[in-house]
C-alpha cells in the first residue's frame, strides 16, 4: 500500500496537470431538479431543436479536472447531437465532492446500486427520460478516465438501463475502495484475477441479461491509467457475454487497431480500440469538424465520438476498413453495435431516413 505522502504528492500533481485553457463555449443548460440527488452531483443537458419523440439519449461523463462544458466542447457530443437529433446528458462532479472534480469511482458509498453518485446519475437519467420522451431501448453512456471508470460503475450496477457503453481510459468495476488503492489500480498494480473481476460485475446487480454492448478505448502510451486496465475491463465483461479470450475479428480503422468479440447469435457485443502511441485522454480527429484539442482531449486522427455514435446507430455508418489479415482496403458499411439490430427492431426516425437514402443510392444493402 502506498504511503500517505506518496498519495498526497500524486493528488497535487493531478491538480497542476492542466494548463490554462481558452474560454469555453458552454452550450449546455441545467437539467433542474432530478430527485433526491444523494450523490450531490450537478446535471447538464443538451437538447437539440426539434427533438423527435422517442429519441436516443447519450450520457457523457467528464474526466478529472474537467467540467461538463469543457468535455462537451472538446469531444463534440452536443454538435453531433444537434446534427443527428438525439439528446445528451452530462452529469457533473463538484469540488465539494472531489477537489479534482473526479467522479468517485472507487468510493463504496458512491458505486453501489441506488447509492451515492451512481444513484444520482440514475435519477438524472430517469428525469430526462420522462421529461423528453426518451426511448428506453436507446440509452447509452460513455466517459473518460474517472468518468470512464464511473461509466463502468453505471453499466455494472444498472445494466438493464443501457443498450451500450464506451469506456475511454477507464478502469474495471469494484477493484478499489480507497484513494491509495485507486492509484495502484491506475498504475496497473493489484488488479484482481479474471474470476474475481467477473464476480465483482455479477454481484453489482441482480440482472441476468441481456447485457449492454461494451466498447473500450485506450492509448498504448497511457501513463496515467495504464493499458492493463483496458484488458481487465474486457476480461470483466467477457464472462456475462460468454466470450472467448481471443477476439473474433481484428482489423485496422483510421490506422488504429480494433478488435471485436461476437456473441453466439452473431452480434458484435464488445470492441477494443487500442490507440498506438496515445497518452491519457479521449482520441479525436478534429478534421471531422467535431471536437477540438485540449488537455486530455487528443487529436490523434481518429474520432472516438464519431465511431462510438456510429456503433450505437446514432449516425450514418461508413468508413474504410483494413482487415488485419489482408493488404487491401475495402469500403463497407459499419453496423457495429446498432441497437436496432441488437433488439431485432427496424431503424426509425432520422436513422431510417439516412439508411433509406443510402439504400436508394446503392450504398447499403
Amino acid at each position: 500500500m502506498r504511503s500517505l505522502s506518496d498519495t498526497l504528492a500524486r493528488l497535487a500533481k493531478m491538480r497542476g496537470a492542466n494548463p490554462p485553457t481558452s474560454p469555453v463555449d458552454d452550450r449546455l443548460t441545467d437539467l433542474g431538479q432530478f430527485g433526491s440527488n444523494r450523490g450531490e452531483l450537478e446535471a447538464k443537458i443538451y437538447i437539440p431543436k426539434g427533438l423527435m419523440p422517442r429519441s436516443a439519449l447519450v450520457v457523457v461523463l467528464h474526466g478529472c479536472t474537467q467540467s461538463a462544458a469543457v468535455y462537451d466542447q472538446a469531444s463534440g457530443w452536443s454538435h453531433l447531437a444537434e446534427d443527428y437529433g438525439f439528446a445528451v446528458l452530462f452529469p457533473q462532479q463538484t469540488r465539494a465532492n472531489n477537489a479534482n472534480t473526479c467522479f468517485n469511482w472507487f468510493v463504496p458509498g458512491d458505486i453501489r446500486k441506488d447509492q451515492g453518485e451512481a444513484f444520482s446519475i440514475r435519477q438524472m437519467i430517469e428525469t430526462t427520460i420522462a421529461r423528453y420522451d426518451i426511448d428506453r431501448s436507446r440509452i447509452f453512456i460513455t466517459g473518460l478516465s474517472a468518468g470512464g471508470a464511473m461509466t463502468n460503475v453505471m453499466l455494472a450496477t444498472n445494466p438493464e438501463l443501457f443498450a451500450g457503453g464506451a469506456i475511454i481510459a477507464g478502469l474495471p468495476y469494484g477493484t478499489a475502495t480507497t484513494v491509495p488503492e485507486a492509484f495502484d489500480r491506475m498504475r496497473g498494480q493489484g488488479l484482481p484475477s479474471v474470476d474475481k473481476l467477473q464476480s465483482l460485475l455479477r454481484s453489482a446487480s441482480n440482472h441476468k441479461g441481456p447485457w449492454p454492448t461494451i466498447a473500450v478505448w485506450h492509448g498504448t502510451s497511457d501513463a496515467t491509467v495504464l493499458p492493463a486496465n483496458a484488458k481487465a475491463i474486457i476480461d470483466q465483461w467477457r464472462g456475462v457475454h460468454g466470450l472467448a479470450i481471443q477476439p473474433d475479428i481484428g482489423e485496422m480503422i483510421d490506422g488504429q487497431s480494433r478488435k471485436t468479440w461476437t456473441a453466439a447469435d452473431g452480434r458484435e457485443v464488445m470492441e477494443f480500440f487500442n490507440i498506438k502511441n496515445m497518452g491519457h485522454g479521449t482520441p479525436l480527429d478534429t478534421s471531422t469538424g467535431y471536437g477540438r484539442a485540449a488537455p486530455y482531449m487528443l487529436d490523434v486522427g481518429i474520432s472516438s465520438t464519431l465511431h462510438i455514435a456510429r456503433s450505437w446507430g446514432l449516425i450514418a455508418s461508413f468508413e474504410k476498413r483494413v482487415k488485419a489479415d489482408m493488404d487491401v482496403t475495402v469500403a463497407e458499411p459499419s453496423v457495429g453495435f446498432r441497437p436496432e439490430l441488437t433488439h431485432g427492431q427496424p431503424a426509425s426516425g432520422i436513422q431510417k431516413t439516412i439508411e433509406d437514402a443510402l439504400r436508394a443510392a446503392g450504398l447499403m444493402k
